[in-house]
């Protein structure tokens, strides 16, 4: 067995019960602080040649635990638990009529390509000229122009499914 294996399982067998203490009073939960301070120490062991020649191999492993359950604490943090999720949903009563009319959609279509994406981007996801432009790779200027021949297209093409049915046609 090497020395610096020797150290390691040393270090281990001394050290090991104080920093799952450690890891105890970082997260309030007896089983969180045995995987903080095994996930540590297996961090330390892949680098133990680096730690020893800086003489602090604790202060590492407790670096790394504290780092550790703070990326767990962040991650966990974004999240709500809860029971039932709500059922608040959005109802936009434009976008369902538009959604359910079959004639918007093959109008678009008939579109050229870019004209198509302009209008999906500023009116169905709600994108502004500057970021429509990032995301084509063109001009603010073009979004505009295309955005303005699109709708003419559009206007001339097509007349909603309730302006339709509540005209007679």
């Amino acid at each position: 067995m090497k020395d610096a294996d020797k150290a390691f399982e040393d270090f281990v067998r001394a050290r090991s019960a104080a920093l799952v203490r450690y890891g105890y009073v970082l997260t309030g939960n007896p089983h969180d602080a045995a995987d903080l301070a095994q996930e540590a120490l297996a961090r330390l062991g892949s680098a133990w040649s680096r730690v020893l020649r800086k003489d602090d191999p604790e202060g590492y492993a407790r670096t790394t635990m504290a780092r550790l359950h703070i990326s767990r604490w962040r991650r966990l943090r974004r999240e709500r638990l809860v029971g039932e999720p709500p059922d608040r949903g959005y109802a936009d009563p434009g976008l369902d009529r538009a959604e359910g009319d079959a004639g918007l959609w093959r109008a678009l279509d008939a579109l050229p390509r870019r004209q198509r994406a302009v209008l999906v981007l500023r009116y169905y996801e709600h994108r502004t000229d500057e970021e429509i432009a990032a995301l084509l790779g063109i001009a603010r200027g073009t979004v505009r122009s295309q955005a303005a021949r699109a709708l003419d297209k559009l206007r001339a093409s097509w007349a909603p499914a309730h302006t339709k049915a509540g005209s007679g046609r």
